[in-house]
């Protein structure tokens, strides 16, 4: 088979894949007659072949995908104009704490935020595959070792973690994923994203209770809910 050939079956595959695709995977398309790095140089010359169209060829942390570019947006949400569930500010300050001191606690989270941490919005995360536990820390209670995902990463259109934004040593809550691009997310079936301004955009009537919680106190739509003991 030629390259152009080969070309042919890797775009067929990925437009008509609903997940990203590895390049293990990619190759069960060839009996593995083609080697990894012919596959690799080949994804390389669809991205190229693929510059200036609305659609692009990316790799994520799962493997390749095709996915709108940014600025599709406008238009692709014209078909899907239903808003999707929204994060309040306590989620997205869990998730950045999540992201960028993992392996981390709920007691380390809490610690951190001054506050003390919902089950809801662990579980949210959870179900929502961007957060899983990986282990348990040696210590009295051994407490979960909380961690982000793969998916979490395929959502941000990122391959890796170090491809997250600096980070100042003071900065670890909403102003670190705050200036991550979530206006460009992809329009693909794992992508999630306000159409008023990202993910994790507040919702005006939770903003007012949010930043009138004093610093060590609890928040206000997390009543209820106990400090776990580490």
């Amino acid at each position: 088979m030629n390259s152009s050939d080969a070309k042919r079956v890797l775009e067929t595959a990925l437009i008509c894949a609903p997940q990203p695709l590895s390049v293990r995977e990619l190759g069960v398309l060839f009996d593995g007659e083609v080697s990894s790095d012919t596959l690799k140089m080949l994804l390389a010359d669809l991205q190229t072949e693929w510059t200036g169209r609305g659609v692009e060829l990316v790799p994520v942390a799962t493997g390749w995908r095709f996915q709108s570019r940014p600025d599709m947006r406008p238009f692709l949400d014209r078909l899907h104009p239903e808003k999707p569930p929204k994060y309040t500010r306590a989620a997205m300050e869990t998730l950045a704490i999540i992201a960028y001191r993992q392996p981390v606690t709920r007691g380390d989270m809490e610690d951190i935020r001054g506050v003390t941490i919902n089950s809801l919005i662990l579980k949210q995360l959870e179900d929502r595959g961007w957060i899983e536990v990986i282990g348990h820390r040696e210590t009295v209670g051994r407490p979960a070792l909380f961690a982000t995902t793969r998916q979490f990463l395929d959502d941000l259109g990122l391959s890796s973690l170090d491809q997250l934004p600096p980070l100042d040593s003071s900065e670890v809550q909403e102003s670190a994923l705050g200036r991550l691009d979530f206006d460009a997310l992809p329009a693909t079936p794992s992508a999630t994203a306000d159409e008023e301004g990202g993910l994790f955009q507040l919702p005006p009537e939770e903003t007012a209770s949010e930043s009138a919680s004093p610093a060590n106190s609890q928040d206000t739509h997390e009543t209820g809910d106990a400090p776990q003991p580490e």
